[in-house]
């Protein structure tokens, strides 16, 4: 119980301790889904958890080394409905009928839930939900693929103005119905272009076939 209330003694290093932990949960979750070339990456996460551990932090600070009465969590409880306006905009349903950036979303709200957690002092909240969310985007994205059946490819091309040969090309590659979103070069190398495919049956698809086409960099299973 003594270690669930350290919060109470809020000085310099309580304060560069929990900004220091939000950095790292932001950028642990972050880096997940950059590696996946969503436009939350990690400065975005890092951002988002830190500026929800300053509300924390200054929610405190106003109660308890001002002498100030209220909620001490009536400030950060507007983060929770204010990031939801920024989850909204990564939310897009493109011209096929696919709607993208849900688990986007949802992962920068519960980054901000976790830097609240950080800024009142409650660690080992913060850390088993950061956990259990790097085990659910990734372990559980794979046992979704599977169930349905789907699967992911990444593909990158050297020249952005042949995006609509490529995909026809791609149709006659890939029998099965398929989805894309273009997104930003993973190697971020001037130039390129980066386009994600969401498959019906991945396992009918020959990647050599698609890497054999001109202007393809390279393709890969995600």
């Amino acid at each position: 119980m003594e270690i669930l209330l350290t919060y109470i003694k809020l000085d310099v290093w309580q304060v560069l301790i929990r900004c220091a932990a939000a950095i790292i949960v932001g950028a642990v979750i972050g880096s997940e889904r950059a590696k996946h070339g969503r436009a939350a990456g990690m400065r975005t996460h890092i951002l988002v958890c830190l500026g929800a551990t300053m509300t924390a932090l200054t929610g405190l600070y106003i109660t308890e080394i001002m002498g100030m009465g209220g909620d001490v969590s009536r400030i950060a409880a507007q983060v929770i409905s204010g990031v939801g306006f920024l989850g909204a905009g990564m939310i897009v349903l493109k011209s096929n009928s696919v709607i993208t950036g849900l688990t986007t979303a949802a992962g920068v709200w519960t980054t901000a839930t976790i830097g609240i957690a950080i800024g009142y002092g409650f660690y080992l909240g913060a850390s088993i939900v950061t956990l259990l969310f790097i085990l659910a985007v990734v372990l559980f994205a794979k046992f979704e693929k599977h169930k349905k059946n789907v699967g992911s490819l990444y593909i990158e091309i050297d020249d952005m103005y042949k995006v609509n040969e490529i995909i026809e090309k791609l149709g006659t590659i890939i029998t099965n119905h398929f989805s894309y979103q273009i997104i930003a070069p993973k190697s971020a190398k001037q130039g390129n272009l980066g386009i994600e495919l969401m498959l019906e049956k991945m396992k009918d698809v020959e990647i050599e076939n698609i890497k054999s086409l001109e202007n393809v960099v390279f393709a890969v299973e995600e």
